[in-house]
């Protein structure tokens, strides 16, 4: 039985008092000895930020963004699910369950929200329009953290199948990226029966099936795939693969260490020409920032990566239908023949011109047109 309870995030006073003391009290690292990003994230950079965080960023605002929408709690089992539920005023709406990734949160969706549910007011037709719930991951903001392990993608996966049916939702189709798309294709590989199709902004194929196609396209020759990832950028998930815990001690207790391990993110993984606010408002980023550090995040979120990094890789057939929009940033893209060696009833396929991996907080114009015409495919 699935228990559903309103929810409201607050935010007390000796929270903030706490954070502004830690800001304030920092122990600076030596900066970097070179002139750019490659040792990490600048120490000028990070200073500016955590100035501007204590100082200038508003403590509440992350808290009135959440709760302009209607936002929930579901025991189901024993896992507690934060999530937000908007229904379109359309009766015929799609009903659409969103999922975010690390280090991201359900802040990504709150400016493709509007869009998606009264897509007349934003130039969309009614006929686009969906029921949104949109859940934190177990561990992540203002879920529960999971008590004992066991609680990777595919119980993940089955828990928001759970949540969508405890609602009413006899059908429905799914979108995510990162993790979100880690999830959804969980789900699509082993479909429940109300899953009509998914859409995600990331994805993975063999890359034996790559070598399996013959004489490779330039732009197969292109793309990036898990092995490069790996090399270039994959030292974090390692670390939250193999000690979660040992991490999140040093994050736990250090605003700045959280921030700055966010928000060097926020440049690697963006289409940001050289800087982060380029491509997301550093309010934004802080507001992000503000979910793990509010509720002591940062173990539990980096246990997904002990709980199921290594099954990413399994490259199990999904026969769900499916649409997958490729953002030229993300940080592992597929060709679309590539893709069809996995993803057996691939109905969509586009790639667009700007953004990266956090596709709705970049570009959230370009999310909504991509997700409204892959679940139009679907259909």
């Amino acid at each position: 039985m699935v228990e559903i309870r309103n929810f409201r995030v607050e935010i007390s006073k000796a929270d903030i008092d706490d954070l502004r003391t830690r800001l304030d009290r920092a122990r600076w690292p030596d900066a970097e000895t070179v002139s750019d990003w490659s040792q990490g994230i600048p120490a000028a950079y990070v200073r500016e930020l955590a100035d501007y965080w204590a100082k200038d960023y508003d403590m509440d605002r992350v808290a009135d963004r959440l709760n302009a929408y209607p936002q929930f709690h579901a025991s189901i089992g024993d896992l507690g699910i934060h999530f937000l539920h908007v229904r379109s005023p359309h009766p015929g709406a799609r009903p659409l369950v969103l999922t975010h990734g690390w280090p991201g949160s359900v802040v990504e969706f709150l400016d493709v929200i509007g869009p998606l549910t009264e897509p007349e007011r934003f130039g969309g037709s009614a006929d686009d329009a969906f029921h949104v719930v949109i859940p934190s991951l177990p561990g992540y903001g203002f879920s529960d953290k999971p008590p004992t392990p066991g609680t990777g993608i595919q119980r993940i996966a089955e828990t928001w199948n759970e949540l969508m049916v405890a609602l009413g939702y006899r059908q429905y189709y799914a979108q995510g990226g990162d993790w979100g798309a880690f999830v959804t294709t969980a789900m699509g590989v082993k479909p429940p029966a109300g899953l009509l199709g998914i859409h995600v902004n990331m994805a993975l194929a063999s890359p034996e099936a790559l070598a399996g196609l013959g004489e490779l396209t330039p732009d197969e020759q292109a793309v990036g795939g898990l092995p490069a990832y790996m090399e270039q950028e994959g030292a974090y998930a390692v670390q939250q693969a193999t000690r979660p815990q040992t991490l999140g001690y040093g994050l736990a207790d250090s605003p700045v260490g959280q921030l700055a391990w966010i928000t060097e993110k926020f440049y690697a993984w963006t289409d940001c020409d050289g800087h982060p606010e380029n491509a997301v408002a550093r309010d934004v980023i802080l507001d992000n920032v503000m979910m793990y550090w509010l509720t002591n995040s940062a173990a539990s979120s980096a246990r997904l990566y002990w709980e199921s990094f290594s099954m990413i890789s399994s490259f199990d057939e999904v026969a769900v239908p499916s649409a997958y929009s490729r953002f030229p940033r993300e940080i592992v893209n597929v060709s679309e023949r590539w893709l069809r060696t996995r993803f057996t009833d691939l109905r969509y396929y586009h790639a667009v011109a700007n953004g990266g991996h956090f596709a709705a907080l970049e570009q959230p114009e370009i999310f909504v047109d991509e997700v409204r015409s892959g679940i139009r495919a679907l259909s």
